[in-house]
Parts: structure tokens; sequence; C-alpha cells
């Protein structure tokens, strides 16, 4: 391959108001912001894009700043990490981006204040440069297809081509069961539905219970043709709230009183990413997300007894996700991938993620989460931005993105330039 210098770089931003405050994490977001950011080689200009969110990320941050300056912190942040690398050269973007994370985590860390910044920060702001850096790495090589891109030692966990993904809307606290019943009907049938409710533990514990209850009474009987039982998969989310395990055991007891307990795919999660608490003797698959900052902490995860990983291409690089890809299939862990609210070049890029990872148990399709459209003001006019705004992968028809033969071929059109630009 190549050795490929920067000559230049730019960089800009885009507010994109949301429909409503997004709330979680004792936080709320009005709106969140998109990072466009510009390399130029001898030969090519590629754009990056990264999609900030600090309240996820570290919500620390969020929480000790106000929100806009929260977020100039982030872009601050991407925007230092395209200076550093304006005049260097590399091979690949995943040797660079290791080359330059200390010294960026570090500049983080000075932006904010913050000593003990978490290491997602950093990653998120880093998105939109590691996008630049892959997409640069495909044109200056002559690259056909994402498959192309993936290093050697991660195309064991990225091999499978589905020809089918699963869509994941976002169910927030306060989206009553007949809404989901609705939304099933309307052909969803993975559905991501936040627990740990607002309150002190026992609160939160009653609300969660009658929060499953209402949902089984109203839809549990309910069947889908995409699951090998023919009933809904359930998704519970709950960011970290339950401090105990005691009072998950206590959820997991309700919901088997209930008959949900079988249903129950995923519970992402749980518990504060500082407990130190062993889970492979509950009865469910636990799935690490924001706790997994990096392949290593994926693995400690997993060591711990952690049945699956939320991989965020969009959230904590291309180039990191790939390796926690490799990590979890060498210990047989599934993996899916999950939104960070992001725009609809983004889900693209998780999309060819999703896409080639093997099929999530009991369903025999990749699994990918997308709410933007339930979240973003203008989220038509920024699905105009798209390489194919009409593509067959775009939409999902019945709870399904279709990621056809013209998908691969196209790579969902990342590596080709949005159309403002």
């Amino acid at each position: 391959m190549k050795t490929i210098s920067i000559s230049k770089s730019h960089y800009s931003v885009i507010k994109e108001p949301l429909i409503r405050p997004f709330g979680f994490k004792g936080g709320a977001m009005t709106e969140i912001w998109q990072t466009v950011l510009t390399f130029q080689s001898a030969s090519n200009r590629t754009i990056g894009l990264g999609t900030q969110n600090v309240l996820w990320s570290d919500a620390a941050v969020f929480a000790s700043n106000p929100e806009d300056e929260a977020n100039r912190m982030m872009y601050d942040l991407s925007c230092f990490a395209a200076s550093l690398v304006r005049g260097r050269s590399f091979t690949t973007p995943l040797s660079l981006l290791q080359e330059i994370f200390d010294e960026v985590h570090q500049k983080g860390c000075e932006i904010t204040g913050r000593a003990n910044l978490r290491k997602t920060f950093t990653l998120n702001a880093l998105v939109p440069l590691d996008n630049a850096l892959w997409t640069l790495y495909f044109r200056e090589n002559g690259l056909k297809s994402f498959d192309q891109i993936i290093p050697e030692s991660c195309r064991p966990a990225l091999s499978h081509k589905n020809d089918r993904v699963a869509a994941i809307p976002l169910i927030s606290y306060n989206v009553p069961p007949e809404e989901i019943k609705k939304i099933v009907e309307d052909g969803w049938f993975f559905m991501k539905i936040k627990i740990g409710q607002p309150g002190t533990q026992e609160e939160m514990l009653e609300k969660d219970k009658a929060r499953l209850s209402a949902i089984q009474e109203t839809i549990g009987s309910m069947e889908t043709p995409h699951t090998k039982s023919g009933k809904l998969p359930w998704y519970f989310d709950a960011n970290g709230r339950y401090e105990k395990k005691e009072t998950l055991v206590r959820l997991l007891d309700h919901a088997e009183k209930i008959g949900m307990l079988d249903q129950i795919a995923i519970v992402e999660e749980p518990f504060p990413e500082e407990a130190d608490i062993t889970v492979g003797d509950l009865p469910v698959r636990l799935a690490a997300d924001e706790s997994a900052h990096t392949p290593e902490d994926a693995v400690e995860r997993m060591d711990r007894g952690y049945k699956a990983i939320a991989l965020k291409p969009a959230a904590k690089t291309l180039s990191i996700s790939m390796l926690m890809a490799q990590a979890a299939h060498e210990r047989n862990i599934p993996c899916f991938c999950a939104d960070l609210t992001v725009n609809p070049i983004l889900v693209d890029w998780n999309k060819n993620v999703a896409a080639r990872l093997a099929p999530f148990p009991e369903l025999g399709t990749g699994l990918l989460e997308s709410n933007g459209s339930q979240n973003y003001r203008n989220w038509p006019k920024m699905q105009t931005l798209l390489p194919y705004p009409n593509g067959s992968w775009i939409e999902p028809v019945d709870g399904l993105f279709h990621t056809d033969e013209e998908f691969f071929e196209k790579s969902g059109g990342i590596f080709d330039d949005p159309k403002f630009s």
C-alpha cells in the first residue's frame, strides 16, 4: 500500500436542531453538532464526517458546562487532531490513529479541564479524522470496496455479507405501550427500550417492573417471522443505572414471573462503568457499550461474562471498532452496531460494519440501531446529502435494511463525496 501524505486540512461544523430535547444520563441535548473535516493529499481531496455526542461520551463534561460550550470543546479537539496530522504521512489509518491518540487525549484533558476525561470523548472527536483517512486510503490505493480496507487481522470478524440488517428504533421512557404496539404493527420487530428510570434505586426498579409488565400485557403475544421462536425480541438499555447486581436480578425475576424472560435478547450496560461486577451467571445476554472504550476494555468486559458487544464505528472510530469486532470474534461473542443519533451518511458507515458481522443469534440477520429519523428536525433534508439518497439500502422495509448486491458494490456510498461538497 502507498505512503500517503496529508498536505492540507480544513474543518467546519453544522449544527442540527432536534425535534425535542433528547434526554438520557440525567441530561438532555437540544442540538447535535456535525463536524466536517477535509483532507488534501497530492492527488485526492476527501471529506470525513462526525456526529458529536458529549452527553454520551462523557456525561460529566456535559453536566459541568453549558451545552454549546461542551460541544465547542469536542469540536476544538477534532480541529486539534486535524492540525496534528497535517504534513504527516501514513500507510494505514489505524497506525496513524494509534500514533496520535495519546497526544490527542491529553489535549482533550486540557480543553475540558478534566484529568480523568473518558476515552470515548476523544474517540468521538476523532471520528471525522478517521473517516477522512479511510476515504483517502481507499482512493489513493485505487480500492473498489469496503472489504478491501479491512485490515487482514480483522477480516475473520467482518467476512459475512448479510443481505438483511434488522433496524433498531429507540423507545424512550415516555412512549406508551400502545405506541410500541403500533410500531410493531408497522413492521418493526427489534426495539431498543430505555429502562433505568429516574428516582432512587427502589423507585427505578418499581417503575421498570411496571414498564415491563405493561409491554408484556400489550404486545407480549405478538409474533414476528424474523426470529426462530416467532416471538418479539426485547432489547433493554439501562445506561448504567443499576448500581447493584441484586437490583437487576430482581428485575429479571419479575420478567420471568410475567413470562418475558425468554424474549429478552439484550440488556445493555446495566451497571455503572466503575462497578466491578461479574455477570456470567445472569440468565440474559448482557452487552457492553460505552464502558468498552477500547478493544482492551471490551476484552475485560467479556472476561466478566458480557455476552455481546455494541460496536459504534460512528462514535469510537471505524479503526477501533474493527479491532473490537475481531476481539469479540475470537471469543465467539456476537456484536451489533449501536447508534449515536448520527447523520444519514454515518448510518451507512455503521451499516457497512453491521452487514459484515456474523448474524446475531436467533435472528439470522445483522443488527443496526438507527434513531436519527426520530430525533432530527431536518432528517429528510439531511438525507438529500447522501451520494445515493434513493439507494435500496437507505430506508428500512418491515424493520429491515436490505443490504443487497448494489450496497456491497458501492460500499453504501460512504467513499463518495456527500452532495454538499
